[in-house]
């Protein structure tokens, strides 16, 4: 295993959201990037370093049902391994027993969801969990087995937990707590916007090039941080209220909100609409990244408003929200 320069790492999901921000930044450093990806898919970011990364193509359901992706992963010889897409604790089970003695490293791409309703604020990685749902409870307990493998020095394993993705190429989560773009539409028109209770429960956003920041690090740290979590997301959550405001501002509008208790907020929108909000707005995460800052030197670049900026004046440009 090669910790003084140039490591073999392979990237599981490299090609999505976080990896197209990730493998640049690996293999600028002089790494050796492999990429797991089902197809052929392109990532978000055009970038002349993936003329230089190995594209390991098969997919990982398939080769998990026969028992081998871990396997194959391991018969590549890697150093470090980052898994970008595992939401099953027996994906995790299954890599960790392939991979056992075979590398110097395994990161985990978590999320805060692990910690349920927020308690104290901002939350800390120590912060005791109550996980619910079905996302929430799954990443936890591929957590706890991952950190448990780390701390008892059985398996190099860490967990990054980011928050709330925002980049080039796919919708922000808005300030109603969902997906549907009608909202920047509103806001950038100046058109009354109706928003759950009183606005005050918060959303915590991080730019996946903040998050891919962070993986660089965690393998630059190497095997010390095993055994460990870290939240990565922006500096600060926002409150509904406050983003909202904050962004019919840079549109030059006049915010013109309304707020309606919840249950009656969600008679006017479909039930999947209802369904995200209510998700992100019972959890209200905000999220301490002291931890990160400390151990791993992560420094975010983006704030959250500066992340969904970027993100919606990608989306005006390409005509996805309609200002008039």
């Amino acid at each position: 295993m090669r910790y003084d320069g140039c490591m073999h790492v392979i990237v599981i999901g490299g090609t999505g959201h976080i990896g197209s921000y990730l493998v640049p930044r690996l293999v600028e450093l002089g790494h050796h990037v492999s990429v797991v990806c089902r197809g052929n898919r392109s990532p978000y970011l055009e970038h002349g370093v993936w003329k230089r990364v190995e594209f390991l193509h098969f997919d990982r359901a398939g080769e998990e049902a026969r028992g081998t992706f871990g396997e194959r992963l391991a018969a590549a010889r890697p150093d470090v391994v980052i898994d970008l897409t595992c939401y099953r604790l027996e994906s995790a089970e299954q890599l960790v027993e392939a991979l056992r003695g075979h590398i110097a490293h395994f990161l985990h791409c978590g999320t805060i969801w692990v910690h349920g309703p927020a308690i104290e604020v901002p939350t800390t990685e120590d912060t005791p969990r109550q996980p619910f749902g079905e996302y929430g409870c799954r990443k936890a307990a591929i957590e706890d087995y991952l950190l448990g493998q780390g701390r008892s020095g059985a398996f190099p394993a860490t967990v990054l937990h980011p928050g709330h993705l925002v980049g080039i190429g796919w919708n922000p989560l808005n300030p109603a707590a969902n997906f549907n773009l009608e909202v920047f539409s509103r806001l950038a028109r100046g058109e009354e916007v109706l928003l759950p209770n009183l606005g005050m429960e918060t959303l915590h956003h991080v730019h996946a090039d903040d998050v891919a920041q962070a993986f660089v690090r965690a393998v630059s740290c190497g095997a010390s941080c095993a055994g460990q979590s870290f939240h990565v997301v922006s500096a600060n959550a926002l409150t509904l209220r406050g983003y909202a405001e904050r962004m019919a501002e840079w549109f030059g509008a006049k915010p013109r909100l309304r707020f309606l208790p919840f249950e009656e907020w969600r008679q006017h929108f479909p039930a999947n609409e209802a369904t995200t909000t209510w998700d992100h707005i019972v959890r209200s995460s905000h999220c301490s990244i002291e931890k990160a800052r400390r151990v791993l030197g992560y420094a975010p670049r983006y704030s959250s408003l500066e992340a969904v900026r970027e993100s919606v004046s990608w989306l005006l440009q390409n005509r996805m929200i309609q200002r008039l």
